[in-house]
């Protein structure tokens, strides 16, 4: 297979990059030149931002190419515009937060999505994601693979959220724990997204998927025993009911990174229907996995034992998460 890949060098453009080069894919990555690709890919640099940023994408043939672009979607539209013809297979990384409120269960791809457009200039995340999958859906029709996550985990994530976990439970003694602590996490680790959509985009897969793991995959109890146990330090989960939280006024999926109260948000990201995607292959390793592997990530970009500052870190756009002092007095109850 020769796979384009429109970025390709960070977090999930990275994960589809190395999975392919391993597959002996003949793979071609098409980025700004911020970070180092990969080993073993042809590099084609350029900006889509620019008017004449996409001149080094003029010419060439591939058999599929995968885009995680976040912008705005006419770049999407242009892009697919200056490939036509040159692509056989396209896959589009969109997002469940597309969806439209309110958003009853259960969470099938069929349910409605915010209104977006493949003309738009900058907008919102959700706005720039439909217009974007309008733009991919308009150029190609059943040559074009929609896929939605929601929480992507694992090795070099630049969301920051398990990370800043792993460093709280590093720091071991008694740890907030939010509850329910048997509420689903839905998340898919950034290699098992890969993989799939390499065999999705290899068997001309179309339309749209939700990828995330299984409702009963993972508890919030299975994560966050995860990180306490592989981080050694002997952190002590102490459960505590989501009113008492939000009373405190912390923040709902910032302020614990992933983490959200029972009610309609809840329902969106973390009990959606991902039965077509797990009939369409989807296999999810398990959280205990994810989790070491990250932790073992961070101590080899980091040190030995994370430390509490960002500084200088690939993760320094995560999430600030919970303050320490409304930590000890939620503790204290």
């Amino acid at each position: 297979m020769r796979v384009l890949l429109l970025g390709g060098t960070e977090f999930v453009g990275r994960a589809v990059t190395e999975a392919a080069v391993a597959r002996g894919w003949e793979v071609t990555v098409f980025h700004r030149g911020r970070h180092a690709p990969p080993p073993g890919v042809r590099v084609l640099k350029g900006d889509r931002n620019l008017p004449e940023g996409m001149a080094s994408l003029a010419g060439g043939e591939w058999d599929l190419a995968v885009d995680t672009w976040s912008g705005p979607p006419r770049v999407v539209r242009d892009t697919l515009r200056l490939l036509d013809g040159r692509i056989g297979h396209y896959t589009y990384v969109s997002t469940r937060g597309i969806y439209d409120f309110p958003v009853p269960a259960p969470l099938t791809e069929e349910r409605p999505v915010v209104i977006g457009s493949p003309d738009d200039g900058a907008t919102d995340y959700r706005g720039a994601k439909a217009g974007g999958e309008v733009a991919a859906e308009q150029a190609l029709g059943d040559r074009a693979l929609r896929v939605r996550p929601g929480l992507i985990f694992g090795p070099r994530e630049n969301s920051g959220r398990v990370p800043w976990w792993l460093r709280r439970a590093a720091r071991g003694g008694p740890q907030l724990a939010p509850g329910p602590r048997t509420a689903s996490l839905q998340y898919v680790d950034v290699r098992d997204l890969a993989t799939w959509i390499l065999d999705a985009a290899g068997r001309g897969l179309h339309g749209a998927y939700n990828l995330v793991c299984p409702p009963d995959h993972a508890t919030m109890e299975d994560f966050l025993t995860a990180c306490a146990e592989i981080t050694g330090a002997g952190a002590e989960l102490r459960w505590i009911d989501p009113e008492p939280i939000l009373a405190a006024g912390v923040r709902p999926w910032t302020g614990l990174p992933g983490w959200l109260p029972p009610g309609e948000m809840y329902e969106l990201l973390h009990r959606t229907d991902v039965s077509k995607a797990v009939a369409a292959g989807l296999r999810c390793r398990p959280v205990e996995e994810t989790v070491a592997d990250t932790w073992a990530w961070l101590r080899e970009v980091e040190g030995e034992v994370p430390k509490g500052s960002q500084e200088g870190s690939r993760t320094a756009q995560e999430p600030v998460g919970l303050d320490p002092d409304v930590e000890a007095k939620l503790l204290a109850g």
